[in-house]
């Protein structure tokens, strides 16, 4: 499907549904990327997206590591029990909650706006939760015991020896984060409908509504936003 969309994204017109299929075109139409950025508002669209995806693994990121830091190090009544339940809610499927969320960020003044996106991630995942806390529990004890006796906080233990410790986990909940908001097109279709706050994937689909079987320019673009994630998963693979 990749190369498909690659090639077809480098075909004029009339070679896109030639049968028998041509997967090499006679002629590279380079200009149909040019018309891809053109046809719609790329550039403000892309912003848009940026600006979603970096708050959200920001947020997505610091609250899961700090959530995890008290299940994996700190002492407190029903600790397994909350534990267990915050695990359990990973079993709630999203289609049964989307409803609810809905209502409730609309009675909040949110609907048409960033917070449903950017305030949820500053609340940790409950996924993430577990992959640091699973980090934390491999760290020795002792560290953080003699930075207390040093007479350093639970705060300043958090973020002066155990964030520079789980950088694997902060890189792998970063490049989670990054795919799921970067791709996510169902979170923007439902709360965004002025269009100078549509992200790519929601300009891609009024793309596609607006220019009907222009494929060769839908798939350049389709390329264009796929960018940043194929050279990401390629360069943070280790």
């Amino acid at each position: 499907p990749l190369f498909w969309m690659l090639s077809t994204s480098l075909k004029a017109s009339g070679e896109i549904f030639s049968i028998p299929p041509q997967w090499i075109p006679e002629r590279l139409e380079w200009g149909n990327y040019v018309e891809a950025v053109k046809s719609f508002p790329f550039v403000r669209y892309a912003l848009n997206s940026v600006f979603i995806t970096a708050t959200s693994i920001f947020g997505g990121v610091l609250s899961s590591a700090y959530v995890a830091y008290g299940f994996a190090k700190l002492n407190f009544p029903g600790k397994d029990m909350w534990f267990t339940l915050m695990l359990a809610t990973m079993m709630v499927p999203s289609q049964i909650t989307m409803i609810p969320l809905f209502i409730f960020y609309s009675r909040l003044g949110w609907i048409n706006t960033y917070y449903p996106f950017i305030i949820p991630s500053f609340l940790g995942s409950p996924f993430f939760i577990f992959l640091f806390r699973q980090f934390y529990l491999s760290i020795p004890h002792e560290l953080s015991e003699a930075a207390r006796l040093d007479g350093a906080n639970d705060f300043t233990i958090w973020r002066k020896i155990f964030l520079p410790l789980t950088k694997p986990a902060m890189a792998t909940t970063a490049i989670f984060l990054f795919m799921f908001s970067w791709n996510d097109f169902m979170g923007p279709l439902i709360y965004l409908h002025d269009p100078k706050l549509f992200t790519l994937q929601l300009g891609l689909r009024n793309f596609q509504q607006q220019y009907g079987t222009r494929w060769h320019v839908l798939m350049a673009a389709s390329i264009l936003v796929a960018i940043p994630s194929i050279v990401l998963f390629l360069s943070f693979q280790k």
